[in-house]
């Protein structure tokens, strides 16, 4: 019972978290980066709680821990070229093959454990959620059989590290911008910019030439053990 409320909690608790971004920025509330900051960090908990309450098999983690760890690993090798990172790529690959929780968690946990080498801090549940974001809504497109076509999975790749940067400059400019105008927003974005277009463009070209022979070879592990799409 736990896990299905759980589970109905989802798509709320993912507009949740923007939701409170916005009026925050729309009524400059005190303390307003501590706010956002929990509704992040409660977003995530929520979606690692539903996924341990519903006690899947060891066969099941398996691929979402891996594929989190290698999105990781590939963040740490890509260090030195700022913003190109296969972590967005990885994390839309885990959600069009085992689900969109399974998407999200994958971002979570590349986030939360490449940050051990990065450095921890308040921006770790916010790239949690974002980068869980990215798979979670990959796995909703892969159900309605949208990323089954290259453009779009591009577009999408492309689209995703846009989001990524929207959600943390925006955490950025509405806990640390005081008082938010408009040419501080612009100026913030504005100078954000290209390097989320690198990271865009990085996911894009990673799509390109991991997800046709990985999705090959992880539909087939998930065949072979009888895996279900969460």
């Amino acid at each position: 019972m736990m896990a299905r409320f759980l589970q109905r909690t989802e798509v709320p608790v993912l507009v949740a978290v923007p939701a409170t971004l916005v009026l925050c920025a729309r009524f400059e509330f005190d303390q307003t980066a501590l706010v956002t900051l929990a509704v992040a960090a409660a977003a995530v908990a929520v979606f690692f709680a539903g996924f341990e309450s519903s006690r899947p098999a060891l066969r099941q983690i398996m691929p979402t821990v891996v594929l989190g760890a290698l999105a990781a690993a590939g963040r740490i090798l890509f260090a030195p070229v700022p913003d190109f990172k296969p972590v967005s790529a990885l994390c839309i690959l885990a959600g069009a093959v085992f689900g969109r929780r399974s998407g999200f968690m994958v971002g979570a946990l590349a986030a939360l454990v490449s940050n051990f080498f990065f450095g921890q801090g308040p921006w770790t549940p916010w790239q949690m959620y974002a980068w869980g974001l990215v798979g979670y809504v990959a796995g909703v497109l892969a159900d309605r059989g949208w990323l089954a076509r290259t453009p779009v999975l591009c577009s999408y790749g492309f689209l995703s590290g846009l989001l990524y940067g929207l959600l943390l400059n925006g955490w950025y400019i509405v806990g640390f911008v005081h008082p938010i105008t408009w040419p501080a927003v612009v100026a913030a974005y504005a100078v954000a910019l290209p390097f989320d277009a690198v990271h865009g463009a990085a996911t894009a070209a990673f799509l390109l030439i991991l997800y046709a022979p990985w999705r090959r070879k992880l539909e087939r592990i998930k065949r072979k053990h009888a895996l279900v799409s969460r």
